[in-house]
């Protein structure tokens, strides 16, 4: 029950914020009790609801653990593995100019860490949330450098030609108006990417995300 009435809480401070506000309300969740055992038998403190309630309060009474990706170095980042391609490409999507990015990024897809579904997906999340001039020119570069993928980089390369930057976002499109963005986001889902951030790369909607969990 405590819980419960976290969320409540919660919930009502969502409805304050879409209407406009800016600032998080104080809601006072109170519990009318009229059970048949007296007093209250429960604990009214969320957190101890946790096998650790003391821990539980260091973690959600102080600030959230922050993982800056805007300050790490590209060293760094490129003994990350798996999570190396996504993180730097997350680190560098507003560049203009992702020249610089082009040896990283094909040395960390030559290590093999990622499948080529994975692959497909970064590149994607590159186009379609990427501000680089000639994002073509870098997908076929990329192409050339990583032979392991360089029919599926060479197609999509292609289909930037034809279709320019605009079309190209919307790749999938002739198999269903959201399919491919669907597939995308349910790839960089499992890498880890934030929801927030799945949202703003797609495009996507929160009712288009939650096809995902069924």
């Amino acid at each position: 029950m405590a819980f419960r009435l976290l969320r409540y809480a919660v919930a009502a401070m969502q409805r304050h914020i879409e209407a406009g506000h800016k600032k998080l309300p104080l809601v006072i969740p109170v519990l009318f009790y009229v059970g048949k055992r007296s007093p209250y038998p429960y604990s009214t403190r969320w957190l101890n609801q946790f096998d650790n309630p003391e821990l539980a309060g260091e973690l959600y009474s102080g600030a959230f653990p922050l993982v800056d990706v805007t300050v790490i170095p590209d060293d760094e980042i490129m003994n990350h593995r798996s999570m190396a391609a996504l993180t730097l490409l997350q680190k560098h999507i507003r560049q203009r100019d992702l020249a610089t990015l082009k040896d990283r990024l094909a040395t960390l897809l030559l290590g093999d860490y990622l499948s080529s579904p994975q692959v497909m997906a970064l590149i994607q999340y590159l186009i379609q949330a990427g501000e680089s001039a000639d994002s073509e020119a870098f997908v076929r570069e990329l192409a050339q450098r990583v032979p392991q993928h360089g029919d599926a980089l060479m197609t999509i390369a292609q289909q930037l030609e034809q279709k320019g930057i605009e079309k190209g976002i919307q790749l999938g499109r002739q198999e269903g108006r959201n399919e491919g963005k669907l597939e995308v986001a349910r790839s960089l889902l499992k890498m880890g990417m934030s929801h927030e951030s799945v949202l703003e790369a797609t495009g996507l909607t929160e009712d288009d995300l939650a096809q995902l969990r069924h």
